[in-house]
C-alpha cells in the first residue's frame, strides 16, 4: 500500500469528497483506511458494567484506499505516490513536484 499511517490525504469521491484528514489506521487485508473526521457514522453503545453510560457515539468508518490520494506537504496538491531509490533506500516521492514524503 502506498498510503501510510499519519499521512494527510484528500477524499476523491463520496459524501466527503474534497475533504482532507489524517490517516489513523490502515487495514491492508481489506484495502481500506480510516481517516480522522471522515465517513462518520453513529454507533449505539450499551453499558457493559454497572456505572458505565450507554448512548450514541460517532465513529470513523473505513473507506477504500482507491478513494483517497496523499496531499503533498510541499505543493499542497493531492497526488499519486512514486518511489525513488537513494543510498539503497526506497523513498516515497510526490509525482507532481518530486518532493520527498515522510
Amino acid at each position: 500500500m502506498r498510503i501510510k499511517k499519519g499521512d494527510n490525504v484528500q477524499i476523491l469521491s463520496g459524501n466527503d469528497k474534497g475533504k482532507t484528514g489524517e490517516v489513523l489506521e490502515i487495514i491492508p487485508k481489506a484495502d481500506k483506511v480510516i481517516v480522522k473526521g471522515i465517513n462518520i457514522r453513529k454507533k449505539h453503545v450499551k453499558a457493559k458494567k454497572q456505572g458505565e453510560e450507554s448512548g450514541i457515539i460517532s465513529v470513523e468508518c473505513a473507506i477504500p484506499v482507491a478513494k483517497v490520494n496523499v496531499v503533498c506537504p510541499k505543493c499542497g496538491k493531492s497526488t499519486k505516490v512514486g518511489y525513488s531509490i537513494e543510498k539503497e533506500e526506497k523513498i516515497r516521492v510526490c509525482k507532481k513536484c518530486g518532493a520527498k514524503l515522510k
